[in-house]
């Protein structure tokens, strides 16, 4: 049986798929510009369309699980973001295949990705476009940032660095293996403030324009307030097993 409602979600939903195919392509229009504007060897490339290829096949398969009928104005916003970073991650494979990444080009896009992370959510709450998907959409879209930068840092800072872009990461697949680790947590604005720390000190450091034991401090200090956000979140969900095993019991 045809409903109105029906007829309306069928013809929403080719306006909602554009929104991951205009992500790809708007991945890939970054990448064409950054070869042709600084180069980028064949490591870019696979990272950066990578890249491009995980984000249209996550979002577009969160917009069919989801059943969304608008993909929204802040989608739009992250999805840009999503875009520049897969610039970053190109720029960075290449790095760390041995060709130079240019420092500037690399933090520019990296700035403009951690400036608009700011914009996305508030265009969300003004325009009445609040989601669980969206949210989730921007926080893997900052989780991506900051493994990227970790992986750019890393390589003149070291390699226990790069625990700050996996411990999101490692935690997620431990959810898969630990039954207490899943669930929603309560709110709270601390772990935002930490998340927008790690961007913005791994971005710095990637800079280069503080001395380097200044950079190493800052990104060690910034590691601690990770594993503090973590630890209190993994305590909170182990309070919580705990209580409702002594319940049942």
């Amino acid at each position: 049986m045809v409903t109105k409602h029906s007829l309306v979600y069928g013809a929403m939903m080719p306006r909602v798929r554009t929104g991951p195919v205009a992500g790809l392509i708007f991945h890939c229009t970054v990448l064409a510009a950054l070869a042709a504007s600084v180069g980028l060897g064949a490591a870019g490339w696979v990272a950066g369309l990578a890249s491009g290829l995980v984000a249209f096949v996550a979002l577009g398969h969160g917009l069919q699980r989801s059943a969304a009928v608008a993909f929204g104005a802040a989608n739009w916003v992250t999805q840009t973001r999503a875009g520049l970073i897969g610039g970053v991650a190109a720029l960075t494979a290449d790095s760390l295949f041995g060709r130079p990444a240019p420092v500037v080009v690399l933090c520019a896009l990296s700035a403009v990705a951690l400036a608009m992370d700011a914009v996305d959510g508030s265009v969300a709450r003004r325009t009445g476009g609040v989601t669980p998907l969206g949210a989730r959409f921007d926080m893997e879209t900052d989780a991506w940032l900051i493994l990227v930068l970790s992986a750019y840092v890393a390589e003149t800072a070291g390699p226990w660095v790069l625990a700050i872009g996996l411990m999101r990461y490692a935690i997620w697949v431990a959810t898969a293996f630990v039954p207490w680790l899943r669930g929603p947590i309560p709110p709270r604005y601390w772990r935002k403030v930490v998340a927008a720390m790690q961007g913005v000190t791994l971005a710095v450091a990637a800079s280069g324009l503080l001395p380097p034991a200044v950079s190493t401090t800052a990104v060690a200090i910034s590691l601690l307030f990770l594993v503090e956000s973590f630890g209190s979140e993994l305590l909170y969900r182990w309070r919580r097993e705990s209580l409702a095993v002594a319940v049942s019991s």
